[in-house]
């Protein structure tokens, strides 16, 4: 499979710092039912799911974070099992403060 992105896509021209993570989430397409996930990095305004759910670029996608309602996100690259996301709406940065302590906290597990 060949990687799926958009070609002004440019990772120096992001918006916000993004934090490595490693954290379970539901997702799911609108009107689909949720299931397990993961994201490996996370900034207030997008993060990098990795599904094997078949995504591409412009896809809406609900994911619901660790003790969060689900919110949406569009999908901006994709390559094999992995794709770039961008909220809707950013995080607050008190949410992505508690993913990032969340991720700590499994990893010291």
């Amino acid at each position: 499979m060949g990687a799926e992105r958009q070609t002004d896509y440019d990772r120096k021209g992001r918006t916000a710092e993004r934090r490595h993570v490693q954290i379970a989430v539901k997702v799911r397409r609108p009107g689909e039912t949720w299931f397990s996930s993961r994201i490996t990095d996370v900034s207030v305004s997008g993060f990098r799911l990795q599904s094997f759910m078949k995504l591409t670029i412009g896809n809406d996608i609900w994911i619901m974070l660790p003790g969060f309602e689900g919110r949406r996100a569009r999908v901006t690259w994709t390559h094999a099992h992995e794709s770039g996301c961008a909220f809707e709406r950013p995080l607050h940065p008190a949410i992505l403060d508690h993913i990032v302590r969340l991720s700590v906290q499994a990893a010291q597990r």
